[in-house]
């Protein structure tokens, strides 16, 4: 399985929320760029990265800080939040990211998605669904709608987007296990599409669980931190590891 440690950026700093609330946040480490290290040092190749302040905006945020780690490691960075325009796409990947997560953008702007497909393809774009109760929540899980997060990600794939992180926010941070149930759903229904498991995700059989349903890739942050699921331990359960 594909592991992607998580870091998640409030004021330059690496935090995790809790259930997607911005009044229950966790200080893991006032050094993202030492941190993202580590995650490169212990073997592991991917990073997920949110700005978590740009998600809130609607703007990038944490840009610079996102470009250092970028600048200061080899690792192949995905960053998500705040993300809204070509321009603001383009700028990430040409500075260092490998892939960029429209969010919002994909319910509130569909064109945006389609025309960034058709510019940088499908593999440096990727679609994250965040969702409760099966429906779509969006402005850093600030608003709910109605849309569930199956009728959107069939029409992104329509588009042609591929990689979908799909999480459940009552499982975000909350180390309670992953929605196995929602993700098999939607990647036996979505077969073509990559299914990116985030939430909840803390031991090793909550990751053997998911490979066993088709899941070939999940994000880990509170878990990482907490220690319930150690870098040296994500290395080795990692199959894109040098």
């Amino acid at each position: 399985m594909q592991i992607i440690p998580a870091i998640d950026l409030i004021d330059q700093q690496s935090v995790r929320l809790y259930q997607g609330k911005f009044d229950q946040t966790t200080l893991i480490d006032n050094d993202p760029v030492a941190q993202a290290k580590q995650i490169e040092a212990a073997g592991l190749q991917r990073l997920h990265l949110v700005d978590l302040d740009g998600a809130k905006t609607g703007r990038p945020v944490n840009r610079k800080l996102i470009e250092t780690i970028c600048r200061s490691t080899n690792l192949k960075v995905e960053v998500g939040g705040g993300i809204r325009t070509l321009a603001q796409i383009n700028g990430y990947l040409t500075s260092g990211v490998n892939r960029v997560i429209l969010g919002s953008a994909a319910l509130n702007d569909p064109d945006l998605v389609q025309q960034a497909i058709a510019q940088f393809g499908n593999d440096q774009i990727v679609v994250g669904i965040d969702g409760k109760d099966g429906r779509v929540a969006i402005s850093g899980w600030l608003e709910e709608s109605d849309v569930t997060m199956a009728t959107l990600m069939s029409s992104m794939v329509a588009f042609g987007v591929v990689n979908f992180v799909v999480t459940d926010i009552t499982k975000d941070g909350t180390l309670s296990g992953p929605n196995t149930a929602q993700l098999t759903e939607l990647q036996k229904k979505f077969p073509d599409a990559v299914v990116i498991a985030s939430g909840g995700v803390t031991t090793v059989d909550d990751l053997k669980t998911l490979a066993d349903n088709g899941i070939k890739a999940a994000i880990v942050g509170r878990a990482m931190a907490t220690g319930d699921l150690p870098l040296d331990t994500l290395a080795e359960v990692a199959t894109d590891v040098s």
